[in-house]
């Protein structure tokens, strides 16, 4: 069983995209209300995102809610992917490190672990990131498909500009990641400690998902709006070209809680959902496969 390793790379991969495309088209409406509240400088409040998800159903109807959801697709499949299947290496990698096979890692290379999946899978998908920003903020008209979305941005403001943003997401992954991983496997930690039992309940897990989502969000929310302000300068005319000059311009022109913050309400129901349920999809579907194994299903 020599092969065991590597299957189970491929299946972190496997459970990884699926978790990531369960989670994000439960809250493609929500995701695309709030990317769109971003970029203007329209107050943000419960009410005019209900307006705002309405006028959108009756002008376009009820599947342009989730308009831009392909590329959004095609790009978490491959991020959660790499996200999940990276983390789980990088346990592995830092518990031979600090000679912990197979049990749970001290607090900072558990932080560790997690900030190095994000970012490593943040640098391999960030140009489908920053062309799904793009798509779910213009019409129809001007961008027809992802790869025509490529092709114009390419032609037309440089290759360079696909990697524009890349270092607010950057600095955004590490605190993110790191704190959503980190919070996720340290409460199942302490729930296997309390109970006893070694796999928490899926409800148990999707309030573990959200904890994490909500207290990695929180954390690193302001660089998500600079990261879209100047994923999208392009198209909204204005030129935001530094991580501090969008953070200078943004509380200038709209204050710290409104302009940084702005759409973070959105976030605490969308975040934590989203992150509850990938987290609990991706440890389901893979305790599914590890039961497979043991019955004999897959013998490489």
């Amino acid at each position: 069983h020599d092969n065991v390793p590597r299957w189970t790379a491929l299946e972190s991969l496997l459970c990884g995209a699926f978790a990531g495309a369960v989670a994000k088209t439960a809250i493609a409406p929500l995701d695309r209300t709030k990317i769109i509240f971003q970029v203007s400088s329209k107050r943000f409040s419960a009410k005019e995102a209900l307006r705002l998800l309405y006028c959108t159903y009756m002008k376009d109807g009820f599947l342009s809610l989730w308009r831009g959801n392909s590329a959004t697709m095609v790009r978490v499949m491959p991020y959660a992917a790499i996200q999940f299947c990276s983390h789980e290496q990088y346990k592995r990698l830092l518990g031979g490190y600090c000679g912990l096979q197979g049990k749970a890692l001290p607090p900072f290379p558990r932080f560790l672990a997690g900030s190095l999946a994000g970012t490593t899978a943040a640098m391999l998908t960030y140009p489908l990131d920053l062309v799904r920003a793009r798509m779910a903020v213009t019409a129809k008209e001007m961008y027809s498909n992802i790869l025509h979305v490529f092709v114009r941005i390419s032609q037309e403001e440089g290759v360079r500009t696909l990697y524009r943003g890349f270092s607010p997401t950057i600095l955004g992954v590490i605190p993110y990641a790191g704190i959503t991983f980190f919070t996720y496997e340290t409460l199942k930690k302490l729930h296997t400690e309390k109970t006893r039992r070694s796999q928490p309940y899926p409800h148990e897990r999707l309030a573990f998902g959200a904890c994490a989502g909500l207290i990695g969000q929180s954390a690193s929310y302001p660089l998500d709006i600079v990261r879209r302000r100047m994923q999208t300068a392009g198209v909204t005319g204005s030129s935001y070209s530094t991580i501090l000059g969008t953070m200078r311009e943004i509380v200038k022109n709209e204050g710290v809680v409104r302009g940084l913050y702005k759409g973070l309400s959105m976030n605490w129901v969308k975040g934590p959902i989203a992150v509850g349920i990938s987290f609990t999809t991706f440890d389901i579907m893979h305790n599914l496969l590890f039961k497979l194994h043991q019955m004999g299903f897959f013998t490489p």
